[in-house]
């Protein structure tokens, strides 16, 4: 049996491997218990290796220090290829506000934290440790490590110990914004006045009495050219029989229109048509082939790599045809189709039509879903060279001693924010399966944490259990608390933020999602995610981003 003690105790290749894959193993298990409702997922591997850690066990240092940079490397480039194709559409028309509402959350949290570092005299990277913690944040933690190393590479201590206070804080930082949701269901809850996002992927349905003198004898193209917000025509009841339209068709009086629109758009659609219909077209269930016998509604993927960024007017399907394009599905989200939307690969467009039309069109895109089955490697090692090679760039700037780089952490995550949003554009096939991106990350993530856990765990329950300990829990808790409630009292009384914009808008901000369970527990009325998912994109990139900043310019 030596053999087997040798494997696990030798500072070899094999150990490290072992050593970080048991560490992973048993988080992984571990974070599948609930709590008072809430389980940690993969954050537990970060507290298992503390204990790893603590109890002495060790690897090779360089062996780990590779493991745990490329382990953060996959995942913020994979997060920034998800989050990519929704980051400067969340800024677009009614993102703004809610993304403006993060910023500020941002910013109060970073004043409160330097005040913190100035006033209690508290070394940086310590109050940088405890801001990631309390704010759930371990890809800001990575950035700040790096920032630090960059500063002086042979600060291994520094870091270890802002490893160690996030750490700690972490765990009040979920318990600080449970916390807070609690608070604002109670206090807002109860309004649940709802803004609506006027984005492109809020679709609604409505059927349309054609009822207005000015559109009467014009064409759809004549009407959209003066029309001031996006629409769909899927359908028209002309002459008592349902057509497919195309542009030049002639809108008559009387006639009754099926329209695709954004939600904020329908009062709009109303003005411009006339009279809204009381059906509800929105409702699960619908039967959309029982309207007309001779059409038919079906999905079709795009797959051929050739058509990845090519914008959809230009293959001119509609008139070609005879079908017409009343969504497109990307990553989950419905978007209005338009001529020049560009496609990219794994779109899902609904498309009305005769069956035949249908099946030619079908040819045109590829809809083979095997196609999408393989993850282009290439473009993700391409992407993640040029994400280091960014993140290692002097930027020189007036009054530092020392060039800023972007490192390890804010190069990839640039870079993969650029791939997701206009790879297509470029035709560069960024595609991957929400399960592969998803895989990529949470492996990345894992053996990250794992990595991180280990190198803070020595000496992490002394501090833990000594007065240090105990101001470090106080503030972990005031750096979770006080800048979400102050951005909820601002974001509900001057903006008038709704309870369900406010608290996904808030959870989105702090990288929490484990609160949002809390945030409507009945289901009832809009979901919170929604604004979750409008400010993560952003939200994540400037807070990497902010923390080498602080790091650098202060540290």
């Amino acid at each position: 049996m030596d053999w087997l003690i040798e494997i696990f105790t030798q500072q070899t290749f094999i150990q490290t491997i072992l050593i970080l894959s048991l560490i992973c193993a048993v988080g992984l298990a571990l974070g599948n218990i609930k709590i008072f409702g809430v389980s940690l997922g993969v954050t537990f591997v970060f507290f298992v290796g503390i204990i790893a850690g603590h109890f002495g066990i060790c690897v090779n240092q360089d062996m780990l220090t590779l493991a745990q940079n490329f382990g953060l490397i996959l995942f913020i480039y994979a997060l920034g290829v998800q989050v990519g194709p929704g980051f400067f559409s969340s800024f677009k028309q009614g993102g703004v506000r809610l993304n403006l509402l993060a910023l500020l959350l941002l910013v109060i949290g970073t004043v409160m934290a330097l005040i913190v570092h100035w006033s209690m005299k508290m070394p940086l990277g310590e109050v940088m440790g405890l801001f990631s913690g309390a704010v759930t944040n371990t890809p800001m933690l990575g950035a700040a490590q790096q920032a630090l190393l960059q500063i002086n590479p042979e600060n291994t201590d520094g870091a270890n110990t802002m490893a160690m206070a996030c750490a700690v804080g972490y765990p009040f930082g979920l318990i600080g914004m449970i916390l807070c949701v609690m608070i604002l269901r109670s206090t807002l809850g109860k309004s649940r006045k709802k803004i609506q996002d006027s984005s492109s992927d809020n679709t609604f349905v409505a059927e349309y009495l054609v009822s207005k003198p000015a559109i009467f004898g014009k064409s759809i193209m004549e009407i959209r050219k003066n029309a001031d917000c996006q629409f769909v025509i899927s359908r028209i009841w002309k002459d008592e029989k349902v057509i497919i339209p195309t542009s030049d068709t002639i809108i008559e009086e009387n006639e009754h229109l099926l329209v695709i629109s954004g939600k904020n758009d329908v009062e709009r659609v109303k003005t411009l048509f006339g009279h809204k219909e009381d059906v509800d077209w929105n409702k699960k269930g619908i039967d959309w082939n029982a309207i007309d016998s001779q059409l038919v509604s079906r999905k079709i993927l795009v797959t051929k790599p050739e058509l990845n960024g090519v914008k959809l007017g230009s293959l001119k399907l509609r008139n070609s045809y005879g079908i017409n394009i009343t969504r497109v599905n990307r990553a989950g989200i419905d978007l209005l189709p338009s001529r020049s939307l560009c496609l990219q690969l794994g779109d899902k467009l609904t498309i009305v039509g005769e069956s035949r039309a249908i099946e030619n069109v079908s040819t045109i895109l590829g809809n083979q879903a095997k196609e999408l089955r393989n993850p282009n490697l290439f473009a993700i090692f391409t992407g993640i060279i040029l994400g280091l090679i960014l993140g290692s760039i002097p930027f020189a700037i007036p009054g530092m001693s020392m060039p800023v780089k972007l490192g390890i952490a804010g190069g990839p995550i640039i870079v993969g924010l650029l791939m997701g949003a206009f790879g297509p554009r470029l035709h560069i096939s960024i595609y991957m399966s929400r399960s592969a991106n998803l895989m990529l990350r949470q492996l990345g993530l894992t053996i990250y944490l794992a990595g991180l856990g280990l190198s803070a765990g020595n000496g992490f329950f002394d501090t833990v259990l000594s007065a240090e300990g105990l101001k470090w829990i106080v503030l972990s808790l005031v750096l979770a608390i006080i800048p979400v409630l102050l951005t909820a009292l601002i974001a509900s009384k001057i903006f008038k933020t709704g309870y369900e914009d406010n608290v996904g808008m808030l959870c989105g901000s702090m990288a929490n999602p484990f609160a949002l369970d809390y945030a409507n527990p009945e289901g009832e009325g809009e979901d919170p995610a929604v604004a979750y998912a409008t400010v993560y994109p952003a939200s994540i990139f400037l807070r990497v981003i902010s923390a080498q900043l602080i790091m650098l310019l202060l540290g």
